[in-house]
């Protein structure tokens, strides 16, 4: 069922509630009212009857006139019984059974006045003392006016019920139209987005409302989705490039060798270009195989305590291996007088990657490639690492996609590398909840900025390293 349909539904499902509801209460107190005021009529009427018939002998002639005037003022169908308490009866007017026994001669003795209903006649009996004893009046009659306004005011509220039933319904249709359609025109505009419209967004994302709110969650799902293409296009774009080259290059070195015949040394030359070209490849296998790795369940990799800043100076001992020529400077921001603050949860391998890559990266796009400096700074939850060169620098454009494998900067495509490193660093962080930045200027330097988040608010207490 479709959402105006059922907003109809449930907004008609409220009215007939409400207007179930309100009918019988006008109903029900109507007719309780109705009942109580002729009841209240008959009462009067019993003690009319009474005054007329038995004070007859005992009030002045005037009074009793009075009486009887008021005697023949009679209700419709009206009945009057008189009798004394042992049940006998003294006066009858009218027609009807009012269906008295002695027991109930009784009980109206005893409580002084009674009110029953026969059908649709209504019979009051009270107890009325004379200066000859106590008798019995019973009177009754038939409220058939009251009783056919009471049918008519059914009617007309079973009428006016379905009357307004049928607006209800006119009504809900019209305004569930009305609330949908922000909706439907979300729907509308989003149907029209496809791959290759992604550049499209929702209308309705200025409001404060529910809707806008969709629209605006949708719209922020566009742009990741937007971006997200983007990076996929642009890692498809530089993995084919960067594997293409070396096989390219691998395939022309032995396809010359083949033609003809050749001196050994040109021949050892032609395998130690191959080798490399082997080896460039193996390198983007193995930086593949590792951020397929850094993209596992943060589950299933083990964790350990570690010292942060021993990390760094571990990555950078591997890095100085690797380049004995470079110089990396180390320092502190603030050293803390608590070393557990320095503590960070996580796997030592993954982590010692990511630090190199960062280190190796700086010395990279450094001048000469030798220079690269690196501030460790403790935060009141966080420990971070910052590393700063003062090379060629990064575009802003460039810098959106500096996290998409394989990518690397049109100013620094003359310098070796395989566009690996800061994605892998990126995965890496993240499977340890922490955080990488990365700030560049033209001709100004990098500064990249490593954060994890410190491990002692995480344990009751950290033995000292």
């Amino acid at each position: 069922m479709k959402i105006r349909s059922k907003l109809t539904l449930q907004f008609a499902s409220i009215m007939t509630v409400i207007l179930v509801l309100f009918s019988l209460v006008v109903y029900y107190f109507t007719s309780l009212y109705r009942q109580d005021d002729f009841y209240m009529r008959i009462f009067r009427r019993a003690q009319v009857a009474a005054q007329h018939i038995l004070e007859a002998d005992e009030v002045s002639k005037q009074q009793r006139e009075q009486n009887q005037i008021n005697f023949y003022h009679e209700l419709p169908y009206e009945a009057v019984r008189i009798y004394r308490t042992n049940g006998e009866l003294l006066f009858s007017k009218g027609k009807g059974n009012l269906g008295v026994t002695q027991a109930e001669l009784d009980k109206i003795a005893q409580r002084g006045s009674v009110e029953y209903e026969q059908g649709v006649r209504q019979v009051v009996g009270i107890r009325y003392k004379d200066n000859q004893g106590d008798f019995i009046v019973l009177a009754s009659s038939v409220d058939a006016y009251s009783l056919r306004k009471l049918q008519h005011l059914k009617i007309i509220l079973i009428v006016g019920f379905l009357g307004s039933m049928g607006v209800v319904l006119v009504a809900g249709w019209v305004f569930s139209k009305q609330a949908m359609r922000p909706i439907t025109k979300v729907v509308s505009e989003v149907e029209k987005i496809s791959a290759n419209d992604l550049h499209l967004r929702l209308s309705n994302a200025d409001g404060k409302d529910e809707v806008s709110h969709l629209a605006q969650t949708f719209n922020k799902m566009l742009d990741r989705l937007e971006l997200a293409f983007e990076m996929q296009s642009t890692f498809v774009s530089n993995a084919s490039h960067e594997l293409r080259t070396p096989l390219t290059a691998m395939i022309g070195e032995l396809e010359v060798a083949l033609m003809k015949s050749r001196e050994p040394e040109e021949y050892r030359r032609v395998l130690q270009s191959t080798l490399e070209d082997a080896r460039l490849l193996t390198e983007l296998s193995n930086g593949l195989l590792q951020i397929a790795q850094a993209s596992l369940d943060p589950s299933k990799i083990k964790l350990a305590y570690l010292r942060f800043d021993e990390l760094v100076w571990m990555a950078r001992e591997q890095v100085l291996k690797r380049q004995p020529n470079a110089r990396i400077d180390i320092d502190f921001a603030n050293f803390p007088e608590d070393e557990d603050r320095l503590v960070v949860r996580g796997n030592e391998a993954l982590l010692l990657i990511a630090v190199v890559n960062v280190l190796e990266n700086a010395l990279k796009f450094s001048p000469n490639g030798q220079v690269a400096t690196g501030q460790i700074d403790v935060q009141d939850h966080e420990v971070l690492l910052r590393v700063q060169d003062r090379g060629l620098g990064i575009s802003q454009e460039d810098l959106k996609h500096v996290f998409v494998p394989f990518f690397r900067a049109e100013n620094v495509r003359n310098i070796t590398g395989h566009g690996i490193g800061l994605p892998l660093t990126e995965r890496i962080l993240k499977l340890h909840k922490g955080a990488i930045c990365v700030h560049s200027q033209i001709n100004k330097g990098t500064e990249v900025t490593i954060t994890l988040r410190q491990a002692y608010a995480t344990i009751p207490t950290f033995p000292r390293l």
